[in-house]
């Protein structure tokens, strides 16, 4: 599909500020919609959507189809008529400012949402309960599964919390027979637990609401959304508890092998990520069906799709499960251009932008290609002083190279350090290359430095993006802003303190709208 040239901003709705705990699709969002048009820019890319599990990760959610509760908005419920008031005070510990403490905030929103889910049960108008067994009805084929999984996995995770929360997966726990999903098992815990499994759905309802509701009014502004998902899916997930017959998987659902890639930028160790790896045969069998499924659902969500570690559908990384690192992996082919085939025979053409970051082959490239999908450039990744030394300034990922406009621009992803926060890191010298590289001319260190300080640096790199010819530019609100590494989003291959980062109430300053708005009409990214 052919892209027009457009730029836009990184920033995952937990990160907007605003209300309490965590960013909501709430005026917070709306109101970061109407920031965006007035700064010139018509592409605003998110995380992945799903509902976060242990570690708080995105891309290691419950479910790949349905919504994070979290998200949704407490004040437009009550608005709706869909909760009571009263019910959404927030707790004490509960704070209005400040980085998301997930802990917190599920033990408070969750309880909230389920009253909220009685109560609109109850006292919904006959208009919107109408609406909302239309939505049951239209999302049934992945819905049903999924709230009956989260029924299940709250009552086992409470007697899995003395142990190890963070293995309480469904194949350590559950009684046999629901953790391989018979279908007479299954139906007997939806009988038995009828109006809890209903919670769950009603929660997915205000979710979807609330969400299409932002996605108009982002549409109508002339905004774009750009979701995102990850190739591989999160063990504890409904996804892999009601699929198991598309995953490698042993006959108690324990996975046989694992996902994670070699030593990379980010680990010398390389990343176990541990999540099941597919049988790309029987998916093939089933035409893909599952993925038909999961593509279709994030284009209800989003206008434009970045899968991450395309990679993979050349060749994955496959760990045996056990392993400490990803060390002792090995590559294995994946399903290659016939999934991209059949996802373009049975959905179109669509607008997906291949992540092909880490271990590329000319196997991949070619991949990329044949499928014709834009590639990613991250702007962090061009000035490695070592591969300098070795090849010049010849590094594929420094505008002056990109020989073609099919690729997306950013100055770092939400696994970089900032861009501030990277400059304030860099050695002398690789500062100084930076610098002499925007400028044009020969700089001291000291000069190199103060640019840093003044921000002006930091600069040159948005202009940098904006003017390249990649057909789309991201860049990270934190970029934006102007914040050091205490912003950083995510570091691969850690824990503890990722996905957190908030924005302040005010920081979404006119100035920095004026700037953006000159460079997209400068560069044209304003089509």
């Amino acid at each position: 599909m052919k892209f027009l040239r457009k730029s836009g901003v990184l920033l995952h709705p937990t990160s907007l500020p605003g209300t309490f705990g965590i960013g909501t699709i709430g005026k917070p969002a709306y109101d970061f919609v109407d920031w965006l048009k007035s700064a010139g820019q018509s592409l605003w890319q998110i995380l992945p959507l799903g509902p976060t599990g242990y570690g708080d990760s995105p891309y290691a959610s419950f479910s790949t189809f349905a919504g994070n509760p979290l998200l949704i908005d407490l004040d437009m419920l009550v608005e709706k008529g869909w909760c009571n008031k009263k019910d959404i005070a927030p707790a004490d510990y509960i704070k209005k400012t400040g980085n998301v403490d997930f802990g917190a905030v599920v033990w408070w929103k969750t309880s909230i949402l389920k009253k909220a889910a009685l109560y609109f049960l109850e006292n919904a108008s006959e208009e919107d309960k109408k609406a909302y067994k239309d939505f049951v009805k239209a999302k049934a084929s992945w819905l049903e599964k999924f709230a009956i999984f989260m029924s299940i996995k709250n009552f086992y995770d409470a007697k899995a919390s003395e142990e190890k929360p963070e293995n309480s997966i469904w194949y350590a726990y559950w009684p046999k027979k629901l953790a391989s999903c018979q279908e007479e098992a299954v139906l007997e815990w939806k009988k038995e637990h009828k109006t809890e499994v209903e919670v769950y759905k009603v929660i997915q309802f205000f979710f979807e609401y609330q969400w299409q509701q932002l996605k108009k009014y982002a549409n109508e502004a002339g905004i774009q959304l750009i979701g995102d998902i990850p190739i591989f899916v999160a063990p504890d997930s409904a996804d892999v508890w009601s699929n198991q017959e598309f995953f490698q998987l042993d006959k108690d659902g324990h996975p046989s092998c694992v996902a994670g890639v070699p030593p990379d930028y980010f680990s010398a160790d390389g990343q176990l990520w541990g999540n099941p790896l597919y049988d790309w045969d029987a998916l093939k069998n089933s035409s893909y069906s599952w993925w038909i499924a999961r593509i279709k659902r994030v284009f209800e969500l989003t206008d434009v799709l970045r899968i991450d570690h395309f990679r993979g559908f050349e060749a994955y990384w496959s760990v045996p499960a056990g392993q400490k690192t990803a060390l002792n992996g090995k590559w294995v082919k994946g399903p290659g251009l016939d999934l991209f085939k059949t996802i373009k025979r049975k959905l179109g053409d669509l607008p997906i932008i291949a992540e092909d970051l880490g271990v590329i082959t000319d196997e991949v490239k070619a991949l990329r290609d044949q499928a014709g999908l834009p590639g990613m450039k991250v702007l962090q990744f061009a000035y490695s002083v070592d591969e300098i030394r070795q090849n010049g300034m010849v590094n594929y990922f420094m505008p002056h190279m990109y020989d073609t406009n099919n690729c997306v621009v950013y100055t770092g992803t939400h696994d970089n350090d900032t861009m501030q926060g990277w400059l304030e890191n860099c050695s002398d010298e690789q500062l100084v290359l930076v610098a002499e590289y925007f400028e044009g001319k020969e700089i001291t260190a000291e000069k190199a430095r103060a640019m840093v300080k003044s921000g002006a640096l930091r600069k040159d790199f948005i202009k940098a993006a904006l003017s390249s010819t990649a057909v789309f530019a991201v860049i990270p609100m934190q970029d934006i802003l102007g914040l050091g590494n205490e912003a950083r989003m995510n570091t691969p291959s850690t824990t503890g303190a990722n996905w957190a980062w908030r924005m302040e109430a005010g920081q979404l300053k006119t100035k920095a709208a004026e700037e953006l708005k000159f460079l997209a009409a400068l560069y044209a990214r304003n089509l």
